[in-house]
């Protein structure tokens, strides 16, 4: 963490100066806003810790709540969501508090005396380390504090605006503030007062009964829901050993449970199957008892017993797989002609069943995906034909998820003498890790992804995908580090050069490059960075060596990589980096020994893989992303 550049800190350093809006932020909603977030989930605080890093952006967030979430529903904490919560700077500590998941036990049947359950398989959570980061199981609440931390640590100082309900909104054709939105008071003294507040974009995170989404005339299409699963958070006491290992327990009549052990010890989440609902039940399901439930439970787990001492939370739901047509307020015939103004996140434009542990986590990427886009368009960075990329690429995942989630919903709740394996299940678990962890995503070329014609030169890395770690070291200081854990959610662009064979000062494509870099006009440090900025204030550009740090100089490697910043002009020294000789990086991605540029969005995916020189496809790629007019920082 670097925190001293702009004079020295005292105090905790993850509290950024207030800066831009965050100087003298009213406490009252403004009449007029930039960003309005419609609701404080895992999408809404996300997208509020990320526009927070901008502040010369108006953003609010409000929420009908009278303040902080409390209970939440959703605890499955996948390892692309750690990522990102490494990203907002609080990986370490969340992960400290949290229940790990290491390893996933099936019991099924017993064949000796089908009535009873016996543990069939154990399986590994990640057997072949496709994160550094763990599966981790803690309070959706807690998540959302530590984005609301982070949003309140941030430049703009944002902090969510609870009590306001959302009604409903009009886009005019034209006007700097376009969006009109009625709102209610839900809480205060002022309770069931009404008004309107003008923005230039809103961002609907409120729910499966959004009414953002209902607003812009979209709705949730897809299968009804037939299987009832009754959950519940508590306190009990049991002979089950495997208590505190997530389970998929599958008994003789078909019924299953997915047990999940919760943070803190003593606590976990049990998905009680309750069956197959009728066309005609209307939501009766819903009005099954805790005692149902519980009674259910104890007959899956024969010959185990499950004694309920404290309920902290439960519901019963049914299992339905929804999905929007599209992510935004603008009809696919005039997608180009009229950009868009509204936008729609997580459950607001997906649901599905909550046992693949996907739905904060996809709506965490959804939040932070519109999020940076936004920033970028309203900062003066690019055109407002980025924003047409959210829902082309959001859509789509989505899409994705609710496939997977069908596959293992199926399978969860078919009868043992269904599946065409008996080892289907757990197959199944061990095969989709990677999906389910939230690794998969590969966005299409747009413009913010290229094409991918030179992905041999990096083949571990590749085009679309986010940006996999992995160990380098610092030179400066010999610490042996994670190359992506420095890319925190500041905005900025990462171009990291892989350096040819020659060490650092000898003539070579690195050193070519580090000249162009920071030189030529065509550069995008030099075409678009802001002119009362740091150099590196839109892109950050690091070198990793093959050499092993002894044989990197300081001394010699070029200023491209040593850029100085801060008002006291101060050398960075954090932008050099070697492979570490136990864990090189060249090897480990697949990396080509004559070099490679990888250039990483925000939001951590890998943008594009080109030759150290193609200098000119460089400055092409960004050319077609970002606007020439150079503006201040927080303008």
């Amino acid at each position: 963490m670097q925190f001293h550049h702009h004079g020295y800190v005292s105090g905790d350093p993850r509290i950024q100066p207030p800066a831009g809006v965050g100087v003298d932020r009213p406490e009252e909603l403004p009449e007029e806003v930039d960003v309005l977030i419609v609701g404080s989930g895992p999408a809404g605080m996300i997208a509020a810790a990320q526009l927070a890093q901008f502040p010369g952006i108006v953003t609010r967030i409000i929420d009908r709540r009278p303040g902080r979430l409390e209970v939440g529903q959703a605890d499955g904490i996948q390892a692309r969501s750690v990522e990102t919560f490494q990203a907002f700077g609080f990986a370490g500590r969340i992960t400290e508090e949290a229940y790990r998941i290491t390893e996933m036990a099936f019991w099924k049947p017993d064949p000796e005396n089908p009535e009873n359950i016996v543990r069939a398989a154990r399986a590994p959570d990640d057997p072949s380390g496709i994160s550094e980061f763990p599966h981790l199981i803690v309070n959706q609440a807690r998540v959302l504090d530590y984005f609301a931390e982070a949003a309140r640590n941030a430049p703009a100082r944002l902090v969510p605006d609870y009590g306001y309900e959302f009604i409903t909104l009009e886009v005019a054709e034209e006007g700097e503030y376009p969006v009109a939105v009625t709102l209610r008071r839900s809480a205060g003294e002022d309770e069931g007062a009404q008004r309107t507040v003008r923005a230039k974009y809103v961002i609907g995170c409120d729910g499966a009964r959004s009414k953002v989404r209902e607003s812009i005339g979209l709705e949730l299409v897809g299968d009804q829901a037939n299987h009832a699963w009754g959950v519940m958070d508590v306190l009990a006491e049991t002979d089950f050993p495997d208590i505190r290992t997530k389970c998929a327990i599958q008994s003789h009549d078909g019924g299953s449970i997915l047990h999940i052990p919760r943070e803190g010890n003593h606590l976990f989440r049990m998905y009680v199957d309750l069956g197959e609902v009728s066309e005609d039940d209307n939501g009766a399901v819903r009005n099954t008892t805790q005692e149902e439930v519980e009674a259910r439970a104890n007959r899956i787990m024969h010959p185990y017993k499950l004694d309920v001492k404290h309920v902290c939370w439960r519901s019963v739901y049914e299992v339905g797989h929804r999905l929007a047509a599209k992510f935004d307020d603008v009809p696919e015939e005039l997608v180009g002609i009229r950009s868009p103004r509204v936008f729609i996140t997580g459950d607001a434009c997906h649901t599905h069943s909550a046992k693949a542990g996907q739905g904060m986590n996809v709506s965490i990427q959804d939040g932070w995906n519109i999020a940076w886009k936004v920033a970028h368009v309203l900062d003066g960075r690019a055109p407002e034909a980025l924003l047409d990329t959210y829902s082309a690429e959001r859509q789509v995942i989505a899409q994705n998820l609710i496939d997977f989630d069908r596959q293992w919903s199926s399978l969860m709740a078919a009868k043992p003498e269904e599946l065409s394996d008996p080892t289907e299940l757990e197959d199944f678990y061990v095969k989709t890790a990677e999906f389910p962890a939230g690794l998969m995503t590969q966005y299409q070329p747009s413009m913010i992804i290229g094409a991918g014609t030179h992905q041999d030169l990096a083949t571990g890395f590749p085009v679309g995908k986010r940006f996999k770690s992995n160990r380098v070291t610092r030179v400066c200081d010999a610490n042996p580090v994670h190359l992506g854990h420095h890319h925190r959610a500041d905005g900025r662009w990462r171009i990291y050069a892989f350096a040819d064979r020659p060490a650092a000062g000898e003539p070579s494509k690195t050193t070519d490059f580090a000249e162009w870099i920071v030189s030529s006009p065509n550069s995008p440090v030099v075409a678009y960075a802001p002119e009362d900025g740091d150099i590196d204030a839109w892109f950050d550009v690091k070198v990793i060596y093959q050499q092993d740090h002894h044989g990197v100089d300081l001394g010699a490697v070029p200023r491209a990589f040593l850029p100085k910043v801060g008002p006291f002009s101060l050398v960075d020294y954090e932008k050099v980096y070697a492979a570490d000789p136990a864990d090189d990086i060249f090897e480990a991605r697949g990396i080509d020994r004559g070099g490679a540029l990888v250039v990483v969005r925000p939001d951590h995916y890998v943008a594009d893989v080109l030759p150290l020189d193609a200098v000119d496809e460089l400055a092409a790629f960004f050319a077609g992303i970002f606007s020439a007019a150079k503006r201040p920082v927080g303008s």
